[in-house]
């Protein structure tokens, strides 16, 4: 099954979706040590030309400009047209709002939206309220009933495969 032709925006999560989360203090731009998850910057390379690819994330500890810096440091900053994080937003996903203010904020609507995570509570969930398309980014292989996953991958490169 494909994504939606009329998708326009593909919105990532940041931690553990697009790089690793080593869960160390402070602001990961800061981290002695920063890595790609596997995959996103295949999939990344491929769909940044193609689409609008936002990065939105509820990180506690990093501010839009720290996520910036940190993104540079792997590269990964020049695949996002837009970068939205809760500190400046003002709430946190799965806060269905979090998800309306980066479509708002970017100018596309939900129809529009593709939503990419790999927290099914957190990302999915909220996104699916909010009438976004998502893919749970399901890694660790966690069995259960994903109902507000529209697609669900277990390696980043894979998410090109749905286009």
């Amino acid at each position: 099954m494909k994504i939606p032709s009329n998708i326009k925006a593909i919105v990532f999560d940041w931690g553990d979706t697009i790089m690793r989360d080593f869960a160390l203090p402070g602001p990961m731009s800061q981290w002695d040590k920063v890595a790609w998850v596997d995959g996103a910057e295949t999939a990344l390379k491929a769909l940044s030309s193609k689409y609008t690819c936002i990065i939105a994330t509820s990180a506690d500890h990093s501010d839009t400009v720290e996520m910036k810096a940190a993104l540079a440091r792997v590269g990964a900053d020049k695949y996002f047209h837009r970068f939205y994080s809760q500190k400046e937003l003002g709430y946190k996903k799965p806060d269905v709002r979090f998800f309306q203010a980066v479509l708002r904020l970017s100018g596309f609507s939900p129809k529009e939206s593709l939503m990419v995570g790999n927290l099914y509570e957190k990302d999915i969930t909220g996104a699916k309220q909010a009438g976004m398309t998502t893919v749970f980014f399901n890694e660790s292989g966690q069995q259960g009933d994903f109902e507000a996953a529209d697609y669900q991958i277990s390696h980043m490169a894979l998410l090109n495969e749905l286009f």
